[in-house]
This record gives structure tokens, C-alpha cells and sequence, in this order.
């Protein structure tokens, strides 16, 4: 008995001509290796269905295509090799081609002054777009900080000097008094709020990249903001993070232009937008800021 050819109801004709912008899936499962890492992580593949006429593409060709990921490091290369075969495998259907991939960093993090370390994982998104021979890599990242609102901090301030006057007010002070005081509860009757805040950076990558700077950039937002969120941390840690804080008082807007100057400065990258969200302790609402280079708005 002779085998039925099974049917490929892909191939037949739409019975409404029209070209769709992009046809693919959402969430597929799949290991990544970067930084001598396996990561797991969800990809969004697809195509744009430039032939009207046709009834779908093939998505299994995109799924299988994917395969490619699991075994070379991520790269801007590797991801432009797989936009191609996505392409080749819908000859004359198809002209544009996209991946996202969708992924969690761990990357191992000293203490600020004691010998500990630590995991933190960062948010991370890579996508990449083939169009016509035009290729292009979008980095998508989360880095998480700490800020302490400049306003509170000196409000703080003067609270604790009308608190100096009222315990020494005409007396006849020595060093070791004043000591005594600043190091009591009494002495620091308030303290500046703060809050955990996330910089959410998106950057276009420039062409000729063989390589993907999530460390450099990560680095370079962490520097410039001055109070990275720490992992395992012992008491020398805890306060070095405090005085750091009290060294960084930033509104959102402050962070927002450090980090516009410092990726400015950081090779590899052609435009960017800025998102930092600070979750304000104080009111039940967030501050936001957002800054742009090179980037095109809508």
C-alpha cells in the first residue's frame, strides 16, 4: 500500500489576498549559551508575509531554525544567521525576519568591601531584525539600584540640626560630647528615604559588533549610578552601601542623565532610550524619567 502524501495546507491559496507584516510564534522554549553560560529562555520567531496569496508560512522551519542557538554562543553573527535561514526557508513569500530572546543574566557579584559574592540576575531581551541585507541588533536590559531622594536627605538634615540646638542650646560643648550624640538615637531623629529603583536601558547596537556587550553595559549603568542592589553582604557591606547612597542622592531625573552620559561614552552603541522607575517609599506612586539619543520617536 502506497503511502498518502500528507497535505501542506500552508502552500494553498489565501482566500483573501492579503500580505500580513509579520506571521511567527511567541514563546518558545529554548536554551541559549552566553558567557559561558546555558540560560533559559523564550524566543519570539517570525517572518513578514510579504504574498498576499499565500495561505501561512511554515513555522517549523522558523522552530527548527532555532536550533542553531543551542549551540553557538549568542552573537550578533549567530542571530544573523538564523534570520537568514528563516528567510531562506520561505523563498518568495518572505523579505523581512526577526528573533527575541528573552532572558535572565546571572552574573556573580563582589561585596562592596568584605569577601562575599553573590548571584543577581538581569532582566535581558536580544532582538534582532533582517530586512532587504539590513541587519540590526537591539539590546533590552534591567539593572536594579538603589536611590535616596536629595529633597528628604535635607529635610533630614535640618530636622537633626533643630535637634542639636534644642539638646545643646547655651552649652558649653566638647569633642567627645558631640561624638556621643551623633552616635545616639537621639542625635539622628530622621532619616532620608529611599527606594529600590530599575533602569530599564533599550540600545541599538552598531553593525559591525561580533559581540554582545551586555556585561560592558551593565557595568558601565552600574558605575554611573553608583548604588548597584547587592547580593550577599556582611555589616562593613551594609554601611559601605549606606554611605554610598548618602554619596548618590539622585532624583530620577539624575539618573536618568548619568546614565544618558555614561552610555554616550560606552563603544558599541548608536542610540538608546532611558526608562528609570524609582518605587517611592514615600508616596504610593512611581517617579519616572526617560531619555533618549539618536532614537526615533513614533
Amino acid at each position: 500500500m502506497n503511502a498518502l502524501t500528507l497535505p501542506d495546507i500552508a502552500v494553498q491559496a489565501s482566500r483573501q489576498a492579503l500580505p500580513l507584516e509579520w506571521v511567527g510564534m511567541c514563546g518558545i522554549a529554548l536554551p541559549v549559551l552566553f558567557d559561558g553560560q546555558r540560560l533559559v529562555a523564550k524566543a519570539d520567531a517570525g517572518v513578514s508575509l510579504d504574498d498576499g496569496e499565500a495561505r501561512g508560512i511554515h513555522m517549523s522551519r522558523l522552530y527548527l531554525a532555532l536550533e542553531q542557538l543551542e549551540q553557538e554562543t549568542l552573537s550578533p553573527p549567530v542571530l544573523r544567521r538564523v534570520l537568514q535561514r528563516f528567510l531562506d526557508s520561505h523563498p518568495g513569500i518572505s523579505s523581512r525576519a526577526s528573533v527575541k530572546i528573552h532572558t535572565d543574566l546571572l552574573l556573580k557579584r563582589p561585596a562592596l568591601i568584605s569577601p562575599l559574592a553573590g548571584w543577581k540576575t538581569y532582566p535581558v531581551t536580544i532582538e534582532a531584525h533582517l530586512k532587504n541585507a539590513m541587519f540590526h541588533v537591539e539590546l533590552k536590559i534591567d539593572v536594579p539600584y538603589s536611590s535616596t531622594c536629595p529633597c528628604s536627605a535635607a529635610l533630614s538634615r535640618q530636622l537633626i540640626q533643630q535637634q542639636f540646638i534644642t539638646d545643646f542650646a547655651n552649652t558649653s560643648l566638647q569633642h567627645a560630647d558631640v561624638l556621643a550624640w551623633l552616635g545616639s538615637t537621639k542625635g539622628i531623629v530622621a532619616t532620608p528615604h529611599s527606594q529600590r529603583s530599575i533602569a530599564q536601558l533599550h540600545l541599538r547596537l552598531d553593525d559591525f559588533l561580533d559581540e554582545l556587550p551586555l556585561i560592558a553595559i551593565i557595568n558601565d549603568a552600574e558605575a554611573a549610578l553608583g548604588t548597584a542592589v547587592q547580593t550577599a553582604v556582611k555589616r562593613a557591606d551594609e554601611q559601605a552601601f549606606a554611605l554610598a547612597n548618602g554619596q548618590n542622592l539622585m532624583f530620577c531625573e539624575d539618573a536618568a542623565r548619568r546614565l544618558n552620559q555614561a552610555l554616550k561614552r560606552a563603544p558599541g552603541i548608536n542610540a538608546f532610550h532611558i526608562r528609570v522607575v524609582h518605587a517611592e517609599s514615600l508616596h504610593a506612586h512611581d517617579a519616572v524619567a526617560e531619555s533618549r539619543w539618536n532614537w526615533e520617536v513614533a
